[in-house]
């Protein structure tokens, strides 16, 4: 399959998908966004994917949205951004949905609709010279991309609202204390580190992992009974599993697990 701002490839069951509009400071558009989309449904069908990285070209991982394109659309403005949102925002569901561990790896900044698509993924890693900030209000509009639900869950309401009211801009270290991203690594070590994680991930119990994402989600938005009840329903599934049955053995064999 062939995309237009990004370049994908699968390796030793991860799919490494690459930012690849560095010109663009690989910023949101409408084929940023088809893309996006796109290449999220690969992933959720080939049984092949196990984990995914996700990095990007250039000295950005991902600017916001494309102001420059914005602001030739004049009129069409409000209607053309609402079908590229459509095309974003279900990558994003999507990514969500499908139970597989998603890792990006982020150097440069994460701005903007940038900072949203990072925190839905499922683990981050910083470069420690990158920058994040939500920008919205600093030009006069409202946050998309999901932020609303992934970065107050990640950091909580009171600094999810100073982000998005002030545009107060974070460095690796705050964003990593505050739970924004969950390492920090050095700027030349960001695409390695993050697809050498998920390498690992794509290396384990995979169908636990997956659903083990699935419970975690789940869980924030249902009450305690519903979430002990789908815990109770995958645990179960799990342990039914070839992966579970060897896990268990492995355990109490003192051995190290064969997972399929």
């Amino acid at each position: 399959m062939d995309f237009e701002t990004i370049t994908y490839q699968v390796r030793d069951r991860v799919g490494l998908v690459h930012f690849n509009r560095p010109e663009g400071a690989n910023a949101v558009n409408p084929a940023f966004g088809r893309d996006l989309k796109a290449v999220m449904m690969e992933i959720a069908f080939d049984d092949g994917v196990k984990a995914v990285a996700v990095t990007a070209e250039g000295k950005v991982f991902c600017g916001g949205g494309d102001l420059k394109e914005f602001a030739g659309w004049g009129t069409d403005l409000a209607r053309n951004a609402h079908v590229m949102l459509q095309d974003f925002h279900a990558a994003i569901h999507q990514m969500n949905r499908t139970p597989k561990p998603f890792v990006a790896g982020v150097r440069g900044a994460a701005g903007g609709a940038g900072l949203s698509l990072m925190s839905a993924f499922d683990l981050v890693v910083s470069a420690e010279s990158a920058k994040y900030t939500m920008a919205y209000t600093r030009a006069g509009v409202t946050p998309d991309g999901t932020s609303s639900y992934f970065v107050a869950r990640h950091i909580g309401l009171r600094r999810t609202l100073d982000l998005t009211l002030t545009n107060r801009v974070l460095s690796a270290a705050e964003a990593e204390q505050w739970g924004l991203v969950n390492r920090v690594v050095a700027d030349d070590d960001v695409d390695e580190a993050a697809i050498d994680l998920a390498t690992q991930l794509a290396s384990g119990a995979t169908w636990a992992l997956g659903h083990a994402k699935r419970v975690v989600y789940n869980g924030l938005d249902h009450s305690l009974e519903t979430a002990g009840e789908f815990e109770a329903e995958m645990i179960t599934a799990a342990m039914a599993s070839p992966d579970g049955q060897e896990g268990i053995a492995a355990f109490v064999e003192k051995r190290a697990p064969e997972f399929e």
